[in-house]
């Protein structure tokens, strides 16, 4: 392993008028993750992903806890934890005014590395990202997909056994993530450990060698996006009403006590969502219940259990709707 914590954790305090109260961003992280893998933070926005990530990097002390990360130890060695890793903000770090080769020099050096060798890993660089031709533009021309790669660039010039990437992909165009993906999969091809933070299910879903599931500041699942999805047996339906969500109760009274009804779950929005052995045979059935009941339906879907339902499972809310 190369990242393993055990207990993790970090509170803040908040004022909201005269009172203080204490928010327990992170509640006892227990963690593992393997040499060469894309792992995965996926949850909503405020479940206690950047916290953690931000611990990991030194960038916050932990309040308790204890982590080992390529070796070093978290509390008592940081600046060797620091020399063994590179970290990638959400909100970037390039500058407008000066250009891509300007920066990737600027931070090799800061790793205390010659100029000779700071300017070939610039070129390295530049090239394995793509970047070569306008590597001696202003960063302000740049496209927000090639700032992104710039960013992962400055994170990984020193080259470090793990890369920490805090929403790499945030207000990306669909090909500029897609290229992102491909680049994070290069990374781990030439050996490296790649820690992401995402609250997008595909990318999760498609990227990630394992993940762990985070919500109100504690890991609720971990394992590889499948092992998840099999602890769902069977499919689910999604049954919705269109204009009238008042019939909501009403069908789940009449499908809540079938047989071929493993679990049967509320839509904030209206509509009900089926856990079911085998959709194909179900739906006739849902289809004639609600019909015996006087309940019309506006739609019907069946799909295979997703991470999102996974995190429903295992929190009782879609991370859609979160």
């Amino acid at each position: 392993m190369i990242i393993e914590t055990k207990g993790l954790r970090k509170s803040f305090r908040s004022r909201a008028g005269r009172q203080t109260k204490t928010v327990e961003a992170v509640r006892g992280v227990d963690l593992v993750v393997e040499q060469g893998e894309i792992f995965g933070f996926l949850g909503p926005n405020g479940a206690g992903k950047t916290t953690t990530l931000r611990m990991l990097a030194t960038l916050i002390p932990p309040d308790g806890g204890e982590a080992t990360i390529a070796g070093a130890d978290l509390r008592r060695d940081p600046a060797e934890v620091r020399r063994r890793i590179g970290y990638v903000a959400q909100g970037g770090s390039t500058w407008d005014e000066v250009s891509a080769r300007e920066e990737l020099v600027l931070q090799a050096r800061m790793y205390g590395i010659s100029k000779a060798e700071a300017h070939q890993r610039a070129d390295r660089a530049l090239a394995a990202f793509q970047l070569t031709e306008f590597a001696d533009r202003k960063c302000k021309t740049y496209s927000g997909g090639q700032r992104r790669r710039v960013d992962i660039a400055l994170g990984i010039i020193h080259e470090p056994q793990v890369v920490f990437l805090d929403e790499p992909t945030t207000g990306l165009d669909p090909q500029s993530r897609a290229h992102m993906w491909d680049e994070i999969r290069r990374l781990r091809a030439e050996g490296m450990t790649v820690f992401i933070t995402t609250h997008y299910l595909d990318e999760a879903d498609a990227l990630c060698d394992r993940i762990a599931i985070m919500d109100y500041g504690q890991v609720v699942a971990e394992g590889t996006p499948d092992e998840l999805k099999r602890e769902i047996a069977g499919d689910v339906v999604t049954v919705g009403f269109g204009d009238r969500p008042e019939v909501t109760p009403h069908a789940a009274q009449a499908l809540d006590s079938q047989p071929y009804v493993k679990k049967l779950e509320t839509i904030e929005s209206g509509g009900l969502r089926l856990y079911v052995d085998a959709g194909a045979t179900a739906i006739p059935q849902i289809l004639r219940m609600l019909e015996a009941s006087g309940v019309q339906i506006s739609s019907i879907e069946l799909h295979r259990p997703s991470l999102d339902d996974v995190f429903l499972t295992k929190t009782g809310r879609s991370l859609r709707e979160s």
